[in-house]
């Protein structure tokens, strides 16, 4: 895996990309609705799609198709987050492909890494402790760290400010449009680890950026 020393810096999302957390964000929004007594009855794929179009999708879905919900998003989105924790706590998150290795040779190799997500600090830390290999990452950048979520590039700033030196080479991935769009704002190389199948990979026509389908494909004389 030599191509990793081209870089000085690389940048993570968390959901997705390096954890297999989506399904468990879908069943949690299915918990939590099933709590109030509504059935929500979207595929996976379709939940995939307005979840990672932009950060209010997803939330006007539900006020469309349910009328009678909670004005209060803060507090439905408080009883997802439970829901997504009582899951976490079961034991049943897993790594995406080719993450270990990679985050193993960057450990061995020395390469400065952080994470940028959108999940709490507890999430992480709830989710690092059923993957040790997740404690090899030195920096994280979690939702309490800055106030504009993605596509704002707030976070992937701060992280660049944080752990980049002067000239460093920067690369960072994603696996949501709307995340790529706050890395394609800063510095670094663009990836976009996902399915040739996205639904919404037709909508990543604008700026620079590199397209894999796990981090297993990433080709060696690539850099």
């Amino acid at each position: 895996m030599n191509w990793i020393r081209h870089f000085q810096l690389f940048l993570f999302d968390f959901d997705g990309l390096l954890v297999n957390t989506e399904h468990l964000h879908y069943q949690a929004y299915v918990n939590m609705m099933a709590a109030r007594g509504h059935i929500l009855d979207w595929s996976f794929a379709q939940f995939c799609e307005l979840a990672h179009l932009n950060s209010t999708a997803l939330r006007d879905a539900l006020y469309a198709a349910f009328a009678d919900l909670d004005p209060n998003w803060g507090i439905l989105y408080g009883e997802k987050k439970q829901a997504y924790l009582n899951l976490l706590l079961s034991g049943k998150v897993e790594l995406m492909p080719g993450v270990e290795l990679l985050l193993k040779e960057l450990a061995t190799a020395g390469i400065r890494r952080c994470v940028v997500t959108n999940s709490s600090l507890e999430q992480t830390r709830l989710i690092s402790s059923q993957l040790p290999i997740l404690h090899t990452i030195p920096r994280w950048i979690t939702r309490e760290d800055y106030e504009k979520p993605k596509p704002d590039p707030e976070g992937y700033l701060r992280a660049i400010a944080l752990c980049a030196q002067q000239g460093d080479r920067i690369i960072g991935f994603e696996d949501s449009i709307r995340g790529l769009q706050a890395l394609q704002q800063t510095s670094a190389l663009s990836v976009l680890i996902c399915s040739s199948q996205h639904p919404l990979l037709e909508l990543a026509t604008q700026g620079t950026f590199l397209h894999f389908e796990s981090f297993e494909v990433i080709p060696e004389n690539l850099f």
